[in-house]
């Protein structure tokens, strides 16, 4: 059963480079980003991987706890933060959980059920384990990305993702194309102009259904 926007993610135990967690106590109260690749010691995983470390202060100054995940173990897991870290020119802090079960990959429709880890494996044998899920203080879905094995991942919009989704639970507000911080914002259609004019205050009519305002969290 694929894992839908808004649903609560599976919580799960499992071994990481950092230690033992249970996924939804390890969350807290915070946003997290789950973000999987399918094997350690992988070319584009490891540029991938390097920038999740240098974004290390805006994920926390967003609130955001960042983790990995691999088939692999925690000891390969532990080795290949090493090269991530020379690579970024920063250091890989967070945690890589180890799911050589697949339990956590199935769990989160990354693999099919009846997927195994064959002898002498290759990336291609996991190269759908190449998601990004962003999961709410309330353990919910909020968004989920999924990228092939050619094709590196843009954390600058996964950072603007988290943006936008803070924004919109924040201020009960949605977010245009194209949005950054400090952008105006689109008010729900759900708020009559009067509710939105106590709410917001000025705001711009573009179609009865189209208002826009000033980013609220600014």
């Amino acid at each position: 059963m694929s894992l839908r926007i808004n649903q609560t993610v599976p919580d799960f135990e499992a071994e990481t480079s950092e230690g033992h967690i249970r996924f939804h106590d390890w969350i807290g109260d915070d946003w997290a980003i789950l973000f999987s690749h399918p094997k350690d010691f992988t070319p584009v995983c490891t540029t991938e991987f390097g920038a999740v470390a240098q974004l290390d202060a805006e994920w926390k100054k967003r609130g955001v706890k960042v983790i990995g995940i691999s088939v692999d173990g925690a000891e390969e897991h532990r080795k290949w933060k090493s090269d991530i870290s020379e690579f970024a020119g920063a250091e890989a802090g967070f945690p890589i959980i180890a799911d050589e079960s697949l339990e956590v990959s199935k769990a989160y429709d990354m693999l099919p059920d009846d997927a195994y880890l064959p002898d002498g494996r290759t990336p291609d044998d996991t190269a759908t384990v190449r998601a990004v899920y962003i999961i709410g203080p309330d353990k919910k879905l909020k968004l989920s990305m999924t990228y092939p094995m050619n094709v590196g991942r843009n954390f600058a919009e996964i950072l603007r993702a988290v943006d936008g989704l803070q924004t919109a639970a924040r201020h009960g507000v949605a977010t245009p194309a194209n949005w950054e911080q400090g952008k105006d914002v689109v008010i729900p259609t759900s708020l009559s102009n009067e509710d939105a004019t106590a709410k917001f205050g000025d705001f711009k009519t573009h179609f009865p259904y189209l208002r826009m305002t000033r980013d609220p969290s600014q």
